[in-house]
């Protein structure tokens, strides 16, 4: 278990020390219908999903959410890929905690440095890895392709 934990601090690290982004701040943290395109996004603040949101691009692009606050993905939202993009090339660090709240769908890694919640029917392709915390109930977690 200490491997594990320094595998994911080492991958929490890695993401959270990329520099030069190429998205501030978008929409000061409410992400509702847009497409996001491939590459660095940082807020330094909180971060919601409020309505469906779309990542776009091909099989080899690479989508990095550098995130200072807290994720909070608000029920029956869905993050929908497209043009071929692959949830294994998805990474969400998050300096608070994630939450997806009931009937949320989303897609991609999330590296929180606190803890992450799944409300009931929730569901992810994708994997979440917490320094402290996963809270899982009724969910379903699809390994992502790669």
């Amino acid at each position: 278990m200490t491997t594990a934990v320094s595998d994911m601090e080492s991958a929490y690290t890695d993401a959270a020390s990329r520099i030069t982004p190429d998205f501030s701040d978008l929409n000061t943290g409410t992400l509702n219908g847009d497409t996001l395109v491939p590459g660095l996004y940082t807020w330094g603040s909180n971060v919601g999903i409020t309505g469906d949101i779309t990542i776009s691009g091909a099989a080899n692009d690479v989508w990095i959410f550098q995130i200072s606050g807290n994720l909070n993905m608000s029920a029956n939202k869905n993050v929908i890929l497209a043009g071929g993009a692959l949830a294994g090339n998805i990474f969400w660090q998050v300096a608070g905690e994630a939450i997806m709240q009931a009937g949320a769908h989303f897609e991609g890694i999330v590296l929180s440095q606190t803890a992450i919640t799944m409300v009931t029917g929730a569901s992810v392709n994708g994997r979440f890895f917490a320094q402290s915390n996963v809270a899982l109930d009724q969910n379903t977690v699809t390994k992502p392709a790669f």
